[in-house]
């Protein structure tokens, strides 16, 4: 279980200087995170461990992670700002 304090913490580490994955990381960690099952939840804190550029590629859908865990959560993120019609 993520506490207030973790959350903050995750608050700053979503904050990457890339402006493309911090429109997407830091309203998902303030808005979302929270209501995450426990395994999503630390499947978001795995994922903010990769590199930028895996990052970029994988949330702008220009590849896929092998890990299927990091897809995951890719496409809980994505699915966040791109609904269905």
């Amino acid at each position: 279980m993520y506490t207030e304090e973790d959350i903050r913490r995750l608050r700053w580490q979503s904050r990457r200087g890339m402006l493309e994955l911090d429109v997407l990381f830091v309203p998902f960690v303030e808005e979302v995170f929270a209501d995450l099952d426990e395994e999503d939840q630390d499947r978001f804190v795995k994922l903010l461990a990769c590199e930028d550029a895996e990052l970029f590629v994988w949330l702008m859908e220009r590849g896929e992670a092998e890990d299927p865990d990091m897809q995951r959560i890719v496409r809980i993120i994505l699915d966040r700002v791109q609904p269905s019609s």
